[in-house]
């Protein structure tokens, strides 16, 4: 079955827009002159199969289920609007086709969107756009003052006039942090926090962190399809031959190393010596550098003035050297010499032999590459969203992506995973859980691991993670488990109704911790894997680019009288 991106051009099918008279969408003032009419709908009979070829035919991104009896093209003139079984879009039938069912047969009524939120087509635009923007909905049936049928918008429809508002002088306002805003139109992946499910282009992110190696996903990313066998070994190819030398990993570690010497490291002829632990923070801001340095050194030109092949070749030169610039810092950080990579192990097994100086078992290298893939790319997250702002400028991609890596560095994004290391330390033993946690609950501080500003059911990072700590078992995995039930018991009892669920950081952390990553290197790891997510993003606006530009509201005193 093949399915078509999300789609709001106008199509070349039997639906159409409508327009105000006067044809110019700054004019538009309610819903009724954007939506598409007459809908495309389907009976809850029919199949995902029905609904995927309607999309395509139709080059929309969804369909609106109605009952069996309704007539399944609709003429607003002559034709009653039927009332509203649902609604099935792209995403359901990604996450439908992922599961396993088989789409002829697999009726739409099984994957729908029950009762979908509906708006008047009267409705002001404006008003349409921040009542739904709360929603995160892409597609919205139109309905009349009887609740009838009569067209589908986009939240993107909605979004291109809402944005035009401050051109007129009048500003749309937007939630503080831009929660539920469409900044940017991708095919590279989407977060369904509503349902708990990710993907990367077309597939379950999940479901390939399961099922496929670093390099295929990577590939899947940069190139936006699965490779095959032959196109796998030339992505491998260009992944080995793009890396940096080992000389040149070296210098640069040695530069980034001098360029911010720790108080706690001392400098002699020896290079740095090492009289404390660094922390996570440290090594954040050296893989910082290290990118920047790493596009000085490549001579990565602007994007601006890159054609898309330069652009894809600076991608894998930054994805392949990073660990290689990562590890050698580490190492060099504690007295240590870098370790050469090697040819013959994967990406990851790689990394974590040239960190660790010695090879994984296959289990550990399984957990580590299935904790890299998982994070590769997550919806227009803070680090994201900042890659696609800097690439809109024209930077090149070493700007770029220590752009990424230093948004990501933050508490409040990538997290500190060690923290949820160190309060499992602190907690020590299962049968301190219960009252570690009851006070940090009464006293109001955060519980490190738990909760997510998108998912509103459990996050399917945390599940996957939380299976491959189960898979290598220990007493740190025991005490994990114990604490995670403990804080949804305490919760329970303390502040009935508010569910807390556990993040990527809380299981991840511990995946990584039993891979042997230092505690120092758990969010660089988290930032090699990202960068792929980040490369991804950066080709797509570099593609098809305009300048990052949003507007602020003046809230400060008026201005003085002249001097």
């Amino acid at each position: 079955m093949k399915l078509l991106p999300d789609n709001d051009s106008t199509p070349s099918g039997s639906a159409t827009r409508a327009h105000s008279g006067s044809g110019d969408q700054r004019l538009s003032k309610t819903v009724s002159d954007l939506m598409r009419t007459p809908p495309i709908v389907i009976s809850t009979s029919g199949s995902l199969v029905d609904a995927a070829t309607r999309m395509r035919e139709n080059e929309v991104g969804s369909v609106i289920v109605v009952a069996p009896e309704a007539t399944e093209t609709l003429d607003p003139i002559d034709k009653v609007a039927p009332s509203i079984a649902g609604i099935i879009t792209e995403r359901d039938l990604v996450r439908a086709t992922s599961s396993g069912v088989n789409p002829a047969t697999e009726a739409v009524s099984d994957w729908m969107t029950l009762d979908p939120h509906t708006v008047d087509q009267e409705s002001e635009v404006i008003e349409a756009w921040r009542d739904l923007a709360s929603h995160s909905y892409r597609h919205i049936p139109v309905v009349d003052a009887a609740g009838g049928l009569t067209g589908v918008v986009s939240m993107r429809d909605l979004f291109r006039v809402s944005a035009l508002r401050p051109v007129e002088g009048q500003f749309a306002d937007v939630p503080k942090g831009m929660e539920g805003v469409v900044a940017a139109e991708t095919h590279t992946g989407t977060v369904n926090g509503e349902l708990g499910f990710y993907q990367y282009r077309q597939y379950d992110a999940v479901e390939l962190s399961r099922t496929r190696s670093f390099e295929e996903v990577a590939a899947l990313m940069i190139d936006a399809e699965l490779p095959s066998r032959d196109a796998l070994s030339r992505f491998v190819a260009d992944l080995n031959t793009a890396r940096a030398s080992v000389g040149e990993i070296k210098a640069a570690s040695e530069e980034t190393l001098r360029l911010g010497l720790h108080p706690d490291y001392s400098l002699s002829e020896d290079g740095v010596t090492p009289t404390s632990k660094l922390s996570e923070a440290n090594q954040m801001a050296r893989l910082r550098t290290a990118a920047s340095k790493l596009g000085e050194a490549f001579l990565m030109k602007p994007t601006f003035d890159s054609s898309p092949v330069q652009r894809r070749r600076d991608c894998i030169r930054m994805i392949s050297s990073l660990p290689a610039i990562a590890a050698s810092n580490w190492r060099m950080s504690q007295g240590l010499d870098p370790v050469e990579p090697r040819d013959d192990l994967g990406f990851v097994a790689n990394y974590a032999w040239m960190l660790i100086g010695s090879e994984l078992p296959p289990a550990q290298a399984q957990a580590l590459e299935k904790y890299m893939i998982s994070t590769m790319d997550h919806g227009l997250n803070a680090s994201t969203f900042t890659v696609r702002v800097v690439t809109s400028t024209g930077a090149d991609l070493g700007a770029i992506v220590s752009a990424g890596i230093g948004a990501l560095s933050g508490p409040l994004h990538g997290g500190a995973p060690s923290r949820v290391l160190e309060m499992l330390r602190e907690i020590g033993d299962p049968d301190n859980a219960y009252r570690y946690i009851k006070k940090k609950i009464e006293d109001g501080e955060r519980i490190m691991g738990f909760g997510h500003r998108i998912y509103k059911t459990l996050d399917p990072r945390s599940e996957l993670m939380k299976e491959v700590a189960l898979e290598l078992g220990g007493s740190l995995v025991e005490l994990a488990v114990e604490v995670e039930s403990t804080v949804v018991q305490l919760l329970d009892e303390l502040k009935p109704g508010r569910d807390l669920y556990t993040n990527v950081e809380f299981y991840s952390s511990v995946v990584m911790n039993l891979c042997g990553i230092p505690n120092p290197m758990l969010t660089p790891t988290f930032a090699l894997s990202r960068c792929v997510g980040w490369s991804a993003h950066s080709l797509e606006q570099a593609s098809d680019n305009r300048i990052i530009r949003p507007a602020s509201r003046y809230i400060g005193p008026a201005a003085l009288q002249p001097l």
